[in-house]
C-alpha cells in the first residue's frame, strides 16, 4: 500500500471516530465546564482553566471543546483485576469512578493505570507515523536505487543526511555509527511530537513534549546511554582527576557527579519548558479576544482582542513550527555530545582541551 492510501485510510478512521463522537454526545459539554469556572468574581474572564485544560493530559480528545473523544481506560488492582472502558465524566465501573478528568478508586485502594491517555495516544500515532513514513522511504530507495530522490524520500533525506553528518558524527566521532538509530529515533520521535502538537484538532493538540514526565523519561534514557558507553578514561576523570592533588581530587569529583545529573536535566527541563511556553503564550493570546470581549458580553471588545491576538497569534505559531524543529536538532545535538564526551580518550596523546 502506498504512502498516500496509508494517509487517506488514516485520515478516513479519524472523520468516522470524530462523526461517531459527535453523535454520541449528549448532556452539558466540556465548553460549558470551562466557562463555569472561567469566570471570576468580578465577572471578568479568566484564561487560565482553557489553558491548564489545553496543556495537561487528559483521557479524552476535544473537538472545540464541544465534542469529546473518550479514550481506554486500563485499569488494574489486585481486588479487582484489569479493568478495560471508554473513558466518561462521571462513569462508575468495577469501582472505579471517573470525576474531573481523573479516575479514582471508589475504595481508595491502590490500583495501576495503564490507560490510553491523549499524549499516550499521540506517542502511539507518533510511532505509527514514523514506521509508515521509513517504510515508505526504504521501499522507496529499493525500487529507485541510483535514481535521484522523489517526493517523500526527498523530503526525509536531507535531514536523515543532517543528523548523520552534521550532529553524530562530528559530536560522537568514530563510534557514530553505533548510535545513529539512537540519536535519529530521538530526533524524529520528538519531531513529529511537537509537529502533531501545533494541530489545533483531533488527532493533535497533547502537549505531548510539554509533558515532564514524558522529558524526563528521555532524560532517563539518555542518562544511560551516556554513561554506559563511558570509557576508563571518562570514569577516571570524573572519580580521581590526574594532575592535581588529593583534596582536589575529592572536590572536582563531587563535582563531576553532580554533572552526571545535571546534563539528563538540562535536557529535560530544555524541551518541556520551551514546548510549554509556546503552547500559554499561543494560548494567551486567543484568549485576548474573550478577556476584551467579557467573553461574549462585548462584541467592540471581542473584535478589539481580534484585532490584537489574530496576527499575534498566526506569526507566535508560525515561529513554533520553526521551534520544533529546533528543540529536536538540540535534544539530539546535546545527546551526541554528551555521550561523545563519554566516549572521548582521555589518555596521555590524546586528551582535548575544551
Amino acid at each position: 500500500m502506498k504512502f498516500t492510501s496509508y494517509i487517506r485510510l488514516m485520515i478516513a478512521a479519524l472523520m468516522l471516530v470524530s462523526a461517531t463522537a459527535a453523535m454520541a454526545q449528549e448532556g452539558e459539554t466540556k465548553l460549558d465546564k470551562i466557562e463555569k469556572t472561567a469566570e471570576k468574581e468580578d465577572g471578568n474572564y479568566d484564561p487560565k482553566p482553557a489553558i491548564m485544560e489545553h496543556i495537561a493530559d487528559s483521557h479524552e480528545f476535544d473537538i472545540l471543546e464541544m465534542v469529546q473523544i473518550p479514550l481506554p481506560c486500563i485499569l488494574y488492582s489486585s481486588g479487582s483485576g484489569v479493568t478495560a472502558f471508554l473513558y466518561g465524566e462521571g462513569k462508575e465501573v468495577n469501582g472505579y469512578k471517573c470525576e474531573e478528568g481523573k479516575i479514582e478508586k471508589q475504595d481508595g485502594a491502590f490500583f495501576l493505570d495503564m490507560s490510553i491517555t491523549k499524549n499516550v495516544f499521540t506517542m502511539l500515532l507518533a510511532a505509527i507515523i514514523l514506521i509508515v513514513i521509513f517504510t515508505s522511504v526504504a521501499g522507496a530507495y529499493k525500487k529507485n536505487h541510483g535514481k535521484a530522490p522523489k517526493g517523500l524520500q526527498s523530503v526525509i533525506e536531507p535531514l536523515f543526511v543532517f543528523i548523520r553528518d552534521d550532529v553524530a558524527k562530528p559530536n560522537i566521532g568514530p563510534k557514530y555509527e553505533a548510535y545513529l538509530p539512537y540519536i535519529m529515533t530521538i530526533f524524529f520521535f520528538i519531531l513529529v511530537l511537537n509537529l502533531l502538537g501545533l494541530l489545533p484538532l483531533f488527532p493533535g493538540g497533547a502537549n505531548v513534549t510539554g509533558n515532564i514526565a514524558f522529558t524526563m523519561v528521555l532524560a532517563i534514557v539518555a542518562f544511560f546511554a551516556i554513561n554506559i558507553s563511558g570509557t576508563k578514561h571518562y570514569w577516571g576523570h570524573i572519580f580521581w582527576m590526574p594532575g592535581v592533588n588529593v583534596f582536589m581530587k575529592i572536590f572536582l569529583a563531587i563535582i563531576e557527579v553532580i554533572g552526571l545529573f545535571t546534563k539528563p536535566v538540562a535536557l529535560m527541563v530544555r524541551l518541556f519548558a520551551n514546548m510549554t511556553a509556546g503552547h500559554i503564550i499561543t494560548l494567551s493570546l486567543i484568549s485576548l479576544i474573550f478577556v476584551f470581549g467579557q467573553a461574549g458580553k462585548s462584541m467592540i471588545g471581542s473584535g478589539v482582542g481580534a484585532a490584537i491576538a489574530v496576527p499575534f497569534a498566526l506569526f507566535i505559531s508560525t515561529i513554533e513550527v520553526l521551534v520544533a524543529f529546533i528543540q529536536a536538532f538540540i535534544f539530539a545535538m546535546l545527546t551526541a555530545t554528551f555521550i561523545g564526551l563519554a566516549l572521548e580518550d582521555h589518555s596521555e596523546g590524546h586528551h582535548t582541551v575544551d
